[in-house]
């Protein structure tokens, strides 16, 4: 049977040399981008006055941030700012260059038309690093014959030969695959194999879930030493596990924690307890007939969940303040003698803050409910219809059984999230009437790292958190898995 032209140049280049080089070619094409955003290997950090915290895309997309603590330098005359903009370029140069050489190593999961396509950008995006590198040599040796070294600082950065070393690797494994590919087949088309095109779909999102989810866990690292913002992480200020201790042996830390714990259980679980609203919310609402009256109560219902919490409270203000619309009513009614400030106060915080976020995410929380609605066989409907069923029968036997599944995969997420209730709402609300019955664990994370400085102690309270988490999903799912038969993990 004749082979289709794809599986054929994947035969051929699929294996043996040719194909080790490809997978060589992509690992140093994956240690180029992150490269890109680590600080620590930053190559165009040429001086102590450049932070730490940049990366080598943050420094070529941004001079002011490359130069921020330049000023003094810069008036003194002992930096040219065309040396720093010489960085600034170099760095955008090599991000360019790094960018080129990621869509070669993308292309080259195609065809042999595709992977002769694939060479010419990584060839020619390595070629474009190494010409960075070379303009950042040139800045690192203009900056070091500066008459006040001591001031300046002049640093040439590991990373410079780290990306040196990538770049070389992938230019002359470029080389290589492009002598000892074939020739292409005349009329040959580019093509991809259904995996591989998803695949790439799908990596936009895995490298957001790496750097939204995954490297912030790089942080917890603070947890075992004594830092304290400024400072540098060294062997001298290791402690060890003495935050871990600390978080139980400080009397007022446990106090706090036990107050905070049993303000976010208390919040949680009301939210728990009422999660079957939305679900209630989205049957009534797909059983309105009158279409434009059903989009207006969605459309009213939905928008909430795009204010942020900000004008949420502001809302808040305006209605329930001293001078607020409620307050103005019954005032003018003759019921109060004065107005009243209802978000003051300790009294129903627990029920205030679930009502809140009740009118801000039920409308949205029902959504999914609704996609789940449709895709119910409307022939079940009608059998129950020719059997007799009233509409309250149908939704009760018919359209409940069937959104349990759903149900029972958000309920676990909450209980997974039990710890995890969220800070924007709590910190808006919060006065100094009502702190000690609306501070949750976030809201306390928060103001203990940011706001007392004490960074590895807000670390280790996190990092319990998360365990503390992930225990209860894997609790939460085995459960399930036991009583219904089915797992979400």
């Amino acid at each position: 049977m004749k082979e289709t032209g794809i599986s054929k140049n994947n035969k051929t280049d699929g294996s043996g040399v040719t194909g080790k080089l490809y997978i060589v070619l992509r690992i140093a094409v994956l240690f180029a981008v992150l490269f890109m955003f680590i600080p620590g290997i930053n190559p165009a950090r040429i001086s102590g006055m450049i932070g730490r915290n940049l990366s080598l895309f943050t420094s070529g997309i941004s001079y002011s941030s490359l130069a921020s603590e330049f000023g003094r330098a810069f008036r003194k005359g002992w930096v040219m700012k065309s040396t720093l903009r010489l960085d600034s370029l170099s760095a955008l140069i090599i991000c360019v260059g790094t960018a080129a050489v990621a869509a070669g190593g993308c292309l080259s999961l195609g065809n042999l038309k595709m992977k002769k396509l694939s060479n010419i950008f990584t060839a020619a995006g390595s070629a474009v690093m190494l010409s960075g590198l070379g303009g950042i040599a040139l800045a690192y040796s203009q900056i070091s014959q500066t008459e006040k070294p001591k001031k300046i600082e002049p640093i040439f950065s590991n990373g410079f030969y780290m990306i040196l070393i990538v770049a070389v690797l992938i230019l002359i494994v470029t080389l290589i695959a492009m002598a000892k590919q074939p020739k292409v087949e005349a009329g040959a088309k580019y093509e991809m194999e259904t995996k591989y095109r998803l695949f790439l779909m799908l990596m936009p999102f895995l490298a957001l879930a790496g750097v939204f989810c995954y490297l912030p866990l790089w942080g917890w690292r603070y947890a075992f030493f004594d830092y304290k913002v400024g400072d540098t992480l060294s062997m001298d200020n290791f402690v060890g596990f003495k935050w871990f201790t600390q978080l139980f042996k400080n009397p007022a830390t446990v106090r706090d924690i036990i107050r905070v714990l049993k303000n976010t259980l208390a919040m949680s679980g009301l939210g728990i307890l009422t999660s079957w609203l939305p679900m209630a919310f989205a049957i009534f609402l797909c059983e309105i007939k009158n279409m434009k009256f059903r989009r207006v109560v969605q459309t009213l219902t939905t928008v909430p969940n795009f204010i942020s919490w900000v004008l949420v409270y502001a809302i808040a203000f305006c209605i329930f303040s001293t001078d607020g619309f409620v307050s103005s009513l019954m005032v003018n009614a003759g019921i109060w003698k004065e107005g009243v400030n209802m978000l003051m106060g300790g009294s129903h915080v627990w029920l205030q803050m679930l009502a809140w976020g009740l009118w801000k995410g039920i409308g949205w929380s029902a959504i999914i409910y609704i996609a789940a609605i449709s895709g119910i066989d409307q022939q079940l409907y009608e059998a129950a219809t020719v059997d007799g069923a009233g509409r309250f029968q149908r939704m009760w036997n018919i359209t409940v059984p069937s959104l349990i599944p759903t149900f029972c995969v958000l309920l676990l997420m909450s209980i997974a999230n039990i710890l995890s209730n969220g800070m924007d709402q709590y910190l808006v609300f919060e006065n100094s009437t009502n702190t000690s019955s609306i501070m949750v664990l976030d809201l306390y994370v928060y103001k203990l790292g940011i706001g007392q400085g004490q960074i590895p102690l807000s670390t280790v309270i996190g990092m319990v958190k998360s365990v503390v988490s992930v225990t209860l999903l894997f609790a939460a799912n085995g459960i399930s898995k036991l009583i219904r038969g089915e797992s979400i993990v």
